[in-house]
């Protein structure tokens, strides 16, 4: 197939699953965007937002959708790592014979909705680990591979509410985007009150399958980004490291550390997708631009002083993007 019919392919499934959430979601475009880009590059997805927005909703809708295994698991603070993998369990033959047998957690699944995921202990949260970067689980002593592809959406409340537990830096890197979800404008609260108090059900098709996922998948990795937006991407990540000879002036001051490669992993392959999205081959600076912050807003870490004065990552990567110029030649001059 040529690459004009794959780009055309991708097109259509990314709008005909567009379409399909927005038979239930309404509004959200940036969010249902950012989830979809997320998916075809491979990666999780850290939602946030206070209770009742529809957090939830989209991710098992999302399951729904798509030709994929689904699984839910709801974080709790007694939730226990075995309740996540699964574990070994006595079971008696039809002999009488008595033998251990691996019963798989909720985790050996496609697609994962860990709701409310800041939830659960520091221990509980630490069994994803595993998972979302190896795509594996070790369990029952053994060490089990998930099935491709695999995807972990997790939803937390904000870390200012009662019940919650920060994620640590490490999982919280393994997230490729986090994206957060605001209220509805008026328009958009009229419309999911007639749609959720009145007789209307819609009606969803499975229009991405699993073989069609993993393609789609490739075909992220085959599109082209040339040299001098690579190294945009690259100057805006080492922006983000403080006290270096590269970082910019606000993440000196605001950061106690910037972002991981992971970072600059998740915006080349984001950009490729949103390239795809829109009909193109090629990777253009607007389409870096587009999901640097969701990329990279949960891999700084403010200092004391940015807590205090109320900065947030999202203008610390704004301030950045203005700054960093495209061409590496205006650095140089």
């Amino acid at each position: 197939m040529n690459t004009e019919a794959n780009i055309a392919r991708f097109r259509e499934s990314y709008t005909a699953l567009r379409l399909e959430l927005g038979k239930v979601i309404v509004g959200q475009t940036e969010i249902v965007d950012g989830t979809l880009i997320a998916i075809l590059a491979g990666g999780h997805v850290l939602l946030e937002g206070v209770p009742g927005l529809g957090k939830t909703l989209l991710v098992r809708t999302l399951g729904e959708v798509l030709d994929l295994s689904f699984s839910r698991i709801q974080f709790t603070p007694d939730l226990m790592p075995a309740d996540i993998l699964g574990t070994n369990l006595v079971m008696e033959s039809p002999d009488g014979r008595r033998m251990f047998q691996f019963q798989k957690g909720p985790i050996f699944a496609h697609l994962i909705l860990a709701d409310e995921i800041n939830r659960a202990t520091p221990k509980t949260q630490s069994a994803m680990l595993e998972a979302m970067q190896e795509h594996s689980v070790t369990a029952g002593g053994e060490l089990r591979r998930l099935e491709e592809p695999f995807f972990v959406l997790a939803t937390q409340n904000p870390i200012d509410q009662e019940g919650t537990y920060p994620l640590p830096e490490a999982q919280l890197d393994r997230f490729f985007f986090k994206l957060l979800v605001g209220y509805p404008s008026g328009a958009e609260l009229s419309e999911i009150l007639h749609r959720t108090t009145e007789n209307i059900r819609p009606e969803l098709n499975r229009v991405v399958t699993r073989e069609t996922v993993i393609e789609l998948q490739h075909l992220v990795r085959q599109v082209p980004v040339v040299s001098h937006v690579k190294d945009y991407v690259v100057r805006l990540v080492l922006a983000t490291h403080p006290k270096t000879a590269t970082a910019m002036p606000i993440a000196t001051q605001f950061l106690r550390f910037g972002s991981s490669p992971r970072g600059a992993q998740s915006i080349i392959l984001a950009a490729k997708v949103r390239a795809l999205a829109q009909g193109r081959f090629n990777v253009s600076y607007d389409d870096i631009q587009a999901v640097a912050t969701p990329a990279l807003r949960h891999r700084l870490i403010l200092n004391f002083e940015a807590e205090a004065e109320g900065i947030t990552t999202d203008y610390i990567l704004a301030e950045i993007l203005k700054q960093v110029p495209k061409n590496a030649e205006a650095v140089a001059a």
